[in-house]
């Protein structure tokens, strides 16, 4: 299933289908000499919220993962689209839905979890800058019993726990791992001490699904957090001629005339004893280049405003 799918209504359908169209104004040595440079599979599907606040970070939504819960497709699943479509709905990123891209994510999945540094050099070739694993490590349910009046009551609690990594594909560090536990009592619910989880799921799908999916959307200002100190970039992709060629575009939320300035990349800095990322360090600035078009799905057409020695690769971020 897409993830195109989650948010698109019939105003924004438009505005996609028209990005969509901007190749054929390129000559088609242009578009086979970019394809090349890439060496590397390409995106199929992004889902984005309309321009609200300038330029967005692109990250990177691996599958839904859950630990010694069996038959829990559905609930990743479930869990992952909400996720989805309320960061899609802050309007600050671009989503990537790991399924639509051309790379096999299995490979890089062992011991029940993702191994996120080696898929690391993978993903910042299709200029995506944050990895995101999400896992389900805990779901629990007791039973509680209490006196209101003469009368015994007996209510369930639930409990879940979950856990969100996020990981710089550019260093390969982790910026994020933490741990969220959310707890719901249903007085009018009763469960036998020996219910099995999927049990749990046929009878009370609903009130599990808000479990976890609560669970996770507490993690939405974190990200935003970590984003924020990342600030955000694209790089120069190819350069032909007196055109620059960029890995983001106007989806990512950039206009045509925008004035970007080009440095080189800067590295990203961590606090040595506690692990938590503090920022990245600014490279040498190299001059600016306006944006005169756009191609392919999310890609830009810039020339020089100022500066010269540009090389692919470089970093480029709002002026």
């Amino acid at each position: 299933m897409g993830i195109s799918q989650y948010f698109f209504d019939g105003r924004l359908r438009k505005q996609f289908l028209s990005i969509l169209l901007v190749p054929i104004l390129f000559s088609m040595t242009a578009c086979e000499s970019l394809t090349a440079k890439r060496n590397g599979p390409s995106r199929k599907d992004v889902a984005v919220a309309p321009a609200l606040h300038g330029p967005r970070q692109r990250v990177l939504i691996l599958p839904f993962l859950t630990e010694n819960l069996k038959n829990s497709e559905n609930l990743r699943a479930q869990a992952k689209k909400s996720f989805v479509e309320a960061l899609v709905k802050a309007g600050t990123f671009v989503v990537v839905d790991s399924e639509d891209l051309k790379v096999d994510f299995k490979k890089f999945y062992n011991n029940s979890e993702y191994q996120l540094t080696d898929m690391a050099k993978e993903v910042l070739a299709l200029g995506i800058p944050i990895i995101m694993e999400g896992k389900v490590l805990t779901f629990k349910v007791k039973r509680k019993s209490g006196t209101v009046g003469v009368f015994k009551q007996v209510k369930s609690e639930f409990e879940s726990s979950v856990r969100v990594r996020l990981l710089s594909s550019s260093s390969g560090r982790e910026m994020l791992n933490t741990t969220k536990t959310i707890t719901l009592e249903e007085p009018g619910i009763r469960v036998p001490d020996d219910m099995t989880f999927d049990q749990l799921m046929e009878e009370n799908p609903e009130l599990i699904q808000k479990l976890v999916t609560d669970a996770f959307l507490q993690f939405l200002p974190s990200l935003s957090q970590v984003t924020q100190k990342m600030g955000w970039e694209g790089r120069i992709a190819m350069i032909d001629s007196d055109k620059i060629y960029l890995n983001v575009g106007q989806l990512t939320g950039l206009n045509v005339g925008d004035i970007l300035k080009v440095s080189e990349a800067g590295e990203d800095v961590f606090d040595p004893q506690t692990g938590t990322y503090i920022g990245k360090t600014p490279g040498r600035m190299k001059g600016t280049i306006e944006i005169v078009n756009f191609f392919g799905q999310d890609g830009a057409v810039s020339v020089i405003h100022s500066g010269a020695g540009f090389k692919e690769n470089d970093r480029v971020d709002v002026y």
